[in-house]
């Protein structure tokens, strides 16, 4: 029971800042500005379902996957951190006014529900830097050697990504009254810190996922001898 309950706490904490709940929502009010308030819980439950099965499928087949496509981690936060970077610059840009302006002109706007997956799932809430942490600790599996402890640890695992996408569902949904609390100007003013943090955070995840590429280029891991014939 403590084993389970550390791998839990382990996780929880090592996945909830990454997916951070509560400042997506800020972005997430601003991307679902036009919808009505059934329509916003409904893309939060979608979020939140899409959610559960990317951190399941990164945490027991990511690593597996990225092996069978030859994809390695830093190649991974260089193209998600491009993809939160335009997505961050792009809501920076417009915000709510253009939104507004474009639905007077007469032009239909896109069908909120249709950004449940891309680009609110995917990669605004569970974007490379969590699919990196997550492969990460299910790398981990690999070092229990009982078919208990990883029993353990899968248990530990699912729990807390229970509770991840439960804060998302929560946060999500009931983002518009912190739209209500706010007023439509300082909700404007919160909705553009969060898009510049989350620009910001691209340029990050870009940075990192560069940095290391270029470290790989530049100090090569030394080649491996052959072996000695016997």
């Amino acid at each position: 029971m403590d084993s389970a309950l550390n791998i839990f706490l382990l996780e929880l904490a090592a996945i909830f800042p990454v997916v951070n709940p509560p400042g997506s929502a800020l972005v997430f009010l601003g991307m679902t500005g036009n919808a009505t308030h059934e329509v916003r819980r409904l893309i939060a439950w979608r979020v939140a379902r899409n959610a559960f099965f990317v951190l399941i499928g990164s945490l027991s087949l990511g690593a597996l996957i990225l092996r069978f496509y030859g994809i390695s981690i830093p190649v991974l936060r260089v193209a998600g951190g491009f993809i939160v970077a335009v997505a961050g610059w792009k809501l920076l840009s417009e915000g709510s006014q253009k939104e507004l302006e474009a639905s007077v002109d007469g032009h239909q706007p896109a069908n909120p529900l249709d950004q449940a997956f891309y680009p609110l799932t995917l990669p605004l809430t569970t974007g490379p830097g969590t699919i990196a942490v997550v492969i990460s600790l299910g790398l981990s599996r690999g070092s229990y050697t009982s078919s208990t402890d990883e029993a353990v640890f899968v248990l530990a695992s699912l729990c807390a990504v229970v509770v991840i996408a439960a804060a998302i569902f929560v946060c999500f949904a009931y983002a518009d009254r912190v739209q209500r609390l706010l007023g439509p100007g300082g909700t404007d003013i919160a909705v553009r810190l969060s898009a510049f943090i989350l620009f910001c955070l691209g340029i990050q995840i870009l940075w990192s996922g560069g940095s290391e590429l270029l470290q790989s280029v530049m100090h090569p891991a030394p080649p491996v001898p052959p072996t000695p014939p016997e």
